[in-house]
């Protein structure tokens, strides 16, 4: 209960004094519970049914959707509240967060985002061009009571620059004028809004090969120096060399050499180095693996840097990673990696869990707030679960999982949001429903 306190109070504090500012707070921190309840999915109307009749708020119908579609809600206030509320966010002396996009498939026309997008991961029954919204999320990677997690910092919703020349209703947002941006330009906008937050941390970025080059590493690096890191996984094709050779004392003319010999490709030099590769232990999805790997300095001319490469043997096959970090061992560098699989889970968690895939919203506010609390939910559910005591025992048994999921953390804190002294510590004097009700509910849904 006190944990819930602490952490909605700072996020009331975000919103104006006037008494339109104190309701809209109060119905901010409610509506945030409400999609963190696992009783139903996130459609206003059920967030409106849950405040209702779970908590005790009586709202008219009519000013709830206002509040939902409006547009004076000071995300830009309170997402670096969130920030700071994260315990311990640094992992060995570094922020590391995961980078990707994901789509969120619609039905109906005329909803903000939305267009015919290719999706690379559609089945043989899906249309690889579904209508849908694609959203640039970043992520915090940090292990909370032992386990990986990834919690949404920031994130865009990615417009085509066709559909916005074509001035389609669905990429226009009232009163502002709506400009193209590509993926790795709104990721690099976000990074660098992150890395000001947390001044003087060095930020190592993890994401799959499509955003680990130059388009993102030349811009950030450029506003944060040194301290910016890229961590992805090298093409099979990428031309290695060796790192240049040491000026001589003598002066000769021209300029010095900034790569060395031509080593290979990345398949070639993975077949010689295989004979060299050693057993490392990491902690990887979950448990601690023996992993077959070796590790090479090289220089890569598609980032103008040198880089360390690691090589990843299995039984038939390879996967070759590379960190702009030199000061990261193999360990680290197959484990953050590794880790980088928690964004997947990251969207499950918001469109499915949560439910942000079925959200009917279809005006630009409207959407853009749905998108914001499904976020924050799960940013709060993670924090919320880093600030236990103890370690959430699995409701569900998995064979080869011992670890809690996402969804233990929503249970435990809809019991705490429901309890009977919660509404004192919130400042609510409607009554609750009583606890054997709650539990019921608790125990229905899975």
């Amino acid at each position: 209960m006190f944990i819930l306190r602490d952490i909605l109070t700072p996020l009331q504090n975000g919103f104006s004094s006037t008494r339109l500012g104190r309701e809209r707070s109060r119905w901010f921190v409610y509506t945030l519970l409400a999609f963190i309840t696992p009783f139903t999915s996130s459609l206003s109307s059920n967030i409106l049914r849950a405040m209702n009749t779970l908590f005790g708020i009586r709202v008219n119908r009519r000013r709830f959707y206002s509040f939902m579609a409006s547009n004076k809600l000071p995300w830009a206030t309170v997402w670096p509240r969130v920030w700071s509320m994260i315990p311990r966010p640094l992992t060995d002396g570094r922020l590391v967060v995961a980078l990707d996009d994901f789509i969120n498939p619609k039905t109906g026309r005329k909803i903000f985002g939305c267009s015919h997008l290719f999706d690379h991961a559609a089945k043989a029954n899906q249309s690889k061009y579904p209508w849908a919204q694609n959203v640039v999320l970043i992520g915090l990677l940090t292990r909370i009571k032992g386990r990986w997690a990834c919690l949404p910092l920031a994130h865009q919703f990615y417009l085509p620059k066709k559909a916005i020349a074509s001035q389609s209703d669905t990429m226009h947002i009232t009163g502002e004028a709506t400009s193209f941006r590509t993926k790795l330009e709104q990721a690099a906008q976000m990074i660098i809004q992150i890395a000001h937050h947390f001044v003087g941390v060095p930020v190592t970025v993890v994401c799959d090969s499509w955003f680990g080059n130059d388009g993102l590493f030349k811009p950030v690096r450029k506003q944060l120096g040194d301290s910016f890191h890229v961590l992805s996984r090298l093409r099979s094709n990428t031309v290695l060399y060796s790192l240049a050779p040491t000026p001589c004392t003598k002066a000769k003319r021209g300029r010095p050499h900034k790569y060395g010999n031509r080593l290979g490709s990345c398949t070639e030099v993975a077949a010689t180095s295989k004979p060299q590769a050693s057993i490392h232990r990491v902690f990887l999805y979950g448990q601690y693996r023996d992993v077959l790997a070796s590790t090479k300095v090289v220089m890569l001319k598609t980032l103008k840097c040198p880089v360390r490469v690691v090589w990843v043997f299995r039984k038939t096959q390879w996967i070759s990673l590379f960190s702009t970090d030199l000061d990261l061992t193999t360990e680290h560098i197959i484990e953050y990696y590794g880790a980088r699989w928690k964004i997947e889970s990251g969207f499950k968690e918001i469109k499915q869990d949560i439910g942000s895939s079925k959200s009917q919203a279809r005006t630009a506010h409207a959407v853009i707030n749905h998108i914001n609390f499904s976020m924050m939910a799960a940013t709060i559910t993670w924090i919320y679960g880093a600030r236990l005591e103890d370690i959430p025992e699995r409701r569900h048994k998995v064979r080869g999982r011992s670890s809690f999921a996402f969804s233990d953390l929503r249970h435990i804190i809809a019991k705490a949001a429901l309890t009977d002294d919660f509404d004192a510590v919130c400042r609510t004097h409607d009554k609750l429903p009583r606890k054997s009700f709650v539990d019921t509910l608790l125990r229905m849904v899975a």
